[in-house]
């Protein structure tokens, strides 16, 4: 490589400067660095959320950028095509890039990286969306891990690499190559009306997210354990959001945390934990990837799902207007916020598979195009879980009552309070958003009455006991 060649830095989900290997690495080849998003058709084909939030955060990253004298070039088309043309344009000599896990990301950089290096361009892929590559962590026979604890016992004292500081200078070429408008992307299209409603909820970039987990180190993780469960309490970090664009990365969170844990907050344990979670959905996304498309307990394949996702009762579960306070509620707030409390997560998540005997596949679809802080491995995970298809699953008899969890969890409707406008006579300023944010041809007023549940708890968990007694799980 010559000292003027340039090494493309491929930006994906690692949408930051700091703890970040490829990029850090480019910095330290001593040729210019030319930083690249590329909008290709994985990209485009995300959901409506997500691809709005990912464009913000391309916007974030760009400003960052150029904070340190450098420039992020926005290309679309295909990746291999798009890099090939800049290699030519640019003289680059080398493209560096952090790795992704889900099967159609791996299929594609493997193709590229075979392409680049055949054409003698060193092609490079790092680490940094996780901190335990998938396929490091075996168990001792040499396989990989089905169950969370045992994954949880075998990584919990594996040392994590420190972070790494943010490059000083991005060295800059003497001439850019050409870079599309990011406004004529147009990543928030399909998010219509919904952008303004969601967008103040948004916590962008780098900064916000060491912000936010500064904050939560702070105030926050104590009383994680018992907190983190109660929707209408502020007892979570928040950070998945950011951790799913790579804004902040797994090594900082876990750094942080066990900071935390030193100085006795007891808390840090459970969130490093809920680390490690997230780690072992993609450890099973790698090592089993019909996780994201097919039950992966294969004895469930002959289960009668409803998969007609047209079903009324499945609109009902959409809209937010099943009947079931705790299940409005999370779907609510959903649509104004772009996330969902954990707990909320798996009371709907129960209520579509268990009492509306409806295919999971289906609110995973859904939430893949409501959620702006939407991973491919953890919500695939979390919806087998709840759905009793998955690996570690909740037992397949285990039916959420979300009246009794509400009284559990939100004995003073704090949460539903916040979120559900019928029937008060002064809603909260959050409930009328929702109104805002939804589709208009779904025609809902916050005067509307509020509807009778569609299916009862008790009716639910009937009709479920009794599609699964006759099943040979």
């Amino acid at each position: 490589m010559s000292d003027t060649a340039p090494v493309l830095m491929w930006f994906r989900r690692d949408l930051r400067l700091s703890d970040h290997a490829a990029l850090t690495a480019a910095c330290e080849a001593g040729q210019p660095v030319i930083p690249v998003f590329i909008n290709d058709p994985l990209v485009e084909r995300l959901g409506a959320a997500p691809k709005w939030r990912l464009g913000l955060g391309i916007g974030a990253l760009a400003e960052s950028l150029e904070d340190k004298g450098s420039r992020l070039v926005l290309r679309r088309g295909d990746a291999l095509e798009v890099l090939q043309d800049l290699i030519a344009e640019t003289g680059a000599a080398a493209v560096f890039w952090s790795r992704l896990y889900d099967p159609d990301s791996v299929d594609r950089d493997g193709k590229i990286k075979e392409t680049l290096k055949d054409a003698d361009i060193d092609a490079r892929s790092f680490g940094g969306h996780l901190m335990f590559e998938p396929w490091t962590v075996e168990t001792k026979t040499g396989g990989y891990y089905k169950v969370y604890t045992p994954f949880w016992n075998a990584v919990k004292n594996v040392g994590v690499d420190a972070p790494r500081a943010t490059p000083s200078s991005i060295p800059a070429p003497e001439s850019w190559p050409h870079s599309d408008d990011l406004d004529s992307w147009q990543m928030g299209a399909a998010m219509d009306r919904g952008a303004d409603v969601v967008r103040p909820f948004v916590q962008l970039g780098e900064q916000s997210a060491q912000a936010r987990l500064g904050s939560f180190m702070a105030h926050g993780v104590a009383g994680y354990k018992d907190n983190r469960d109660i929707p209408g309490m502020d007892g979570t970090s928040n950070l998945s959001e950011n951790l799913s664009l790579g804004e902040i990365s797994p090594h900082q969170c876990w750094h942080a945390s066990q900071r935390a844990l030193d100085e006795g907050k007891a808390g840090a344990e459970t969130f490093l934990k809920e680390l490690v979670w997230r780690e072992f959905a993609y450890h099973l996304m790698h090592h089993t990837p019909r996780i994201l498309d097919r039950n992966w307990r294969e004895e469930w394949e002959a289960f009668p799902w409803n998969e007609d996702a047209r079903k009324s009762e499945v609109w009902a579960w959409k809209k937010g207007r099943t009947g079931i306070p705790f299940v409005d509620a999370a779907m609510r707030e959903m649509y104004v916020t772009g996330r969902m409390h954990n707990r909320g997560r798996m009371i709907v998540a129960s209520y579509l598979t268990k009492h509306l005997l409806t295919h999971w596949r289906i609110g995973m679809e859904w939430f893949e195009d409501c959620l702006i802080d939407w991973d491919p491995a953890s919500n695939a995970m979390g919806w087998q879980w709840s759905a009793g298809s998955g690996p570690d699953a909740t037992p397949y008899f285990r039916v959420f009552n979300p009246e009794t969890q509400l009284d559990k969890f939100d004995k003073n409707r704090d949460y539903v309070g916040r979120w559900i406008a019928e029937r008060k006579s002064s809603p909260h300023e959050d409930a009328l958003k929702f109104f805002e944010a939804i589709p208009r041809h779904w025609g809902m007023k916050p005067d509307d009455p509020y509807p009778s549940p569609i299916v009862s708890p008790s009716e639910g968990r009937s009709r479920a006991l009794e599609a699964y007694e006759n099943r040979d799980f």
